[in-house]
């Protein structure tokens, strides 16, 4: 049975690619995952007995662990997910995603190439590495254009500097080792499991519970959105049947400013929780959840607009998404609003959906 290795299976878009290859291939699968505040094992709790699941606790920057994981389960590929993602936590913190985002990163190829070359010929022709990517790292477009494989780095966040720097590190080490690698660089995802700090769990659950819709700037900033599950069926295609050594953009070509984000969320909580029943509303004599948004001063360095040039994907590999803005948004509102117990668990873990990511001003 092959394995494959998934670092960061137990955060959000890690946690929905590990079911959707157990549920669509015969693969054994090994989580490991450092179990920051968004990696969160009740994620994976559906495949507890699960014989083809298994999961380490394990922080990829830690160069012994790692090769110890590659000694335990020698892997036919390995998937890396393991990053911090939140652009307003690396504004605070930026050594922190250095470390996962970049160092960690160098630690799989590392043990990656050490791995290949103690195996035969027939292990190191059937093994890949793919680094999943973001979109981030090609900077901000203007009113039109699209981001394609060929579209120069351009970061502006010390988050998608890291990815970058990754992403070279995965380029490098294929031009230089011939390692067998593989990189995706996707638009926005959404979907179940997501962690509350982004835009739409947030929103989400701050219109649930009467709380303010906190909007960047004039809410014009631009992204394309990006089913969780659709990326997941785009990243096995890619590990199936991708070029060795390419790169490939998977994007749901949904563009959508953030006020018309948080405009859909409003709508779609009206279906599912009618205002007039939410005692939060009442309590503040609102009638709709539209009146709790609220603009507020924007990120520093906030990338405008950005826009997936998915044509690679489609043409060479036949994928395309399954579901369309609006049906995504509606099952993903559902989700957040029938699982309160995983939403509340974010909460006690320290996250209470505060702001952040500001920069002190210096007075005088």
């Amino acid at each position: 049975m092959e394995t494959m290795i998934v670092t960061g299976g137990a955060g959000f878009i890690g946690s929905n690619f590990v079911r959707y290859v157990l549920a669509n291939t015969d693969v054994k699968v090994v989580v490991v995952d450092k179990l920051t505040y968004a990696g969160n094992l009740s994620n994976l709790d559906e495949l507890e007995n699960d014989p083809r699941y298994a999961f380490v606790q394990a922080d990829i920057a830690d160069r012994d662990a790692v090769e110890a994981i590659f000694r335990k389960s020698p892997p036919t590929s390995v998937v890396n997910f393991a990053a911090e993602t939140h652009v307003d936590r690396s504004i605070e913190n930026p050594d922190v995603f250095f470390r996962s985002n970049t160092q960690g990163v160098f630690e799989l190829l590392e043990a990656s190439r050490k791995y290949l070359s103690q195996a035969g010929r027939t292990v190191a022709d059937d093994f890949r590495f793919l680094h999943v990517s973001t979109d981030e790292v090609y900077g901000t477009l203007g009113d039109t254009g699209f981001f394609s494989e060929t579209t120069p780095y351009a970061p502006n966040s010390p988050y998608s500097a890291s990815k970058a720097s990754a992403d070279h590190f995965v380029r490098a080490y294929h031009e230089t080792y011939g390692l067998p690698t593989l990189v995706t660089n996707c638009s926005n995802n959404y979907g179940p499991y997501q962690f509350p700090e982004k835009l739409i769990p947030l929103m989400i659950l701050n219109c649930r519970d009467g709380k303010s819709l906190p909007i960047y700037g004039d809410g014009g900033n631009i992204r394309d959105w990006l089913y969780v599950e659709d990326h997941c069926d785009g990243i096995v295609r890619v590990l199936q049947s991708g070029k060795i050594g390419g790169c490939y953009n998977i994007g749901g070509e949904n563009e959508r400013t953030n006020l018309q984000v948080v405009d859909k969320i409003c709508a779609l909580l009206a279906e599912n929780l009618p205002p007039e029943t939410n005692s939060k509303l009442k309590e503040q004599s609102l009638k709709d959840y539209s009146e709790l948004k609220k603009f507020v001063e924007d990120r520093p360095g906030h990338d405008r607009r950005y826009a997936i040039d998915a044509t690679k994907i489609r043409r060479d590999l036949g994928w395309q998404p399954r579901w369309g803005f609006d049906e995504g948004m509606a099952r993903t509102v559902r989700w957040y609003l029938e699982n309160t117990a995983w939403c509340e668990e974010t909460r006690v873990r320290g996250y209470d959906r505060e702001r952040l990511g500001l920069l002190e001003k210096n007075e005088g």
